[in-house]
């Protein structure tokens, strides 16, 4: 077992760890990233990238996420394709362990895990994923002006994905495997004033279909009842509106999470309960989920971090 000490200790990548890595890098602090078991993010599983500053033609998110990361390794950091597996926050070092058995004492951390979007479960999502597949209407919804889409989930952020996705596309399924929608009233009525949703109530989809790319969605109604039905939906789009589950399960009983699981900041700061500990990205943020948001709190984490070493005694 190997023991080091580092000023910042980065766990996660995507925008707002590598983000983080350019920041803490230039300020001379010497960052030390584990990237996890999806090193650049759920960035890395999108094609086209369209919205994000600097790229005025798009670009696509694997690399796109290889900029970010080759700009973070130019300023000094330290990058390690590994998983942290281990914390011990109750005393500063903190006591970080990877996969290995390796244990890094930082004297700051800044928590970058990102949080990953529910699917389904079926074998067509990762078939078809980028290539009709989506868990953001947001980021993908632009690629399907004028075509057809369905959108699986009953809560508040269905319904807005479905209405976000109706101000460009001729027709959305919001696909509802129960037989109401659990939104608030206001979307409800929101998502009735819309022509061109059609609600597919006591749904289930079973599978997609499509050569190229995702053509169409099997439909089952009424599953397991006298009143089963099965039938299909011809759509260009596939878009899962089920919720996220942020990557904190290491840091439960360590830091302050919410119900979701999503890391506790102070709201002004990227500052947790725990002074030392810093959280950017999507597991701190449950509403936005952007790269650029990601990216901008990396950069906030950063001068947290910075900051905070400043006023505190170094290694």
């Amino acid at each position: 077992m190997a023991e080091e000490k580092t000023r910042v200790l980065i766990i996660g990548s995507g925008p707002a760890g590598y983000t983080a890595g350019i920041y803490t890098s230039r300020a001379t602090l010497n960052p030390v990233i584990y990237e996890g078991n999806q090193p650049g993010g759920q960035l890395t599983q999108t094609t086209e990238v369209e919205n994000f500053p600097g790229y005025p033609e798009g670009v696509q998110g694997p690399e796109m996420m290889d900029h970010i990361r080759t700009q973070a390794l130019r300023f000094g950091a330290e990058i390690r394709s590994k998983v942290i597996t281990k914390v011990d926050f109750s005393s500063r070092p903190f006591r970080c362990e990877d996969e290995s058995g390796d244990v890094v004492w930082a004297e700051s951390v800044i928590i970058a895990t990102g949080a990953s979007a529910k699917y389904l479960g079926l074998a067509d999502e990762e078939k078809y994923r980028g290539l009709g597949v989506s868990a953001c209407a947001t980021c993908d919804g632009f690629f399907y002006r004028k075509k057809d889409v369905a959108v699986v989930g009953g809560g508040d952020t269905a319904c807005e994905e479905a209405i976000y996705l109706s101000t460009l596309c001729r027709k959305v399924y919001l696909i509802v495997r129960k037989d109401y929608l659990r939104a608030s009233d206001v979307m409800r009525k929101r998502i009735a004033e819309r022509e061109n949703i059609e609600i597919l109530f006591n749904c289930n989809t079973t599978g997609l279909f499509g050569e190229d790319g995702v053509e169409g969605a099997h439909i089952v109604r009424h599953v397991g009842t006298d009143k089963e039905e099965h039938f299909d939906i011809a759509i260009d789009g596939f878009f899962l509106a089920i919720g996220h589950h942020p990557n904190t399960e290491i840091f439960r009983g360590q830091i302050d999470l919410d119900a979701e699981g999503y890391i506790k900041v102070d709201g002004v700061t990227t500052a947790t309960n725990v002074d030392g500990v810093f959280a950017a990205g999507d597991c701190a943020d449950p509403r936005y989920r952007q790269a650029i948001v990601a990216a901008g709190s990396g950069c906030r984490a950063a001068l947290d971090a910075e900051k905070f070493l400043m006023d505190h005694e170094e290694l």
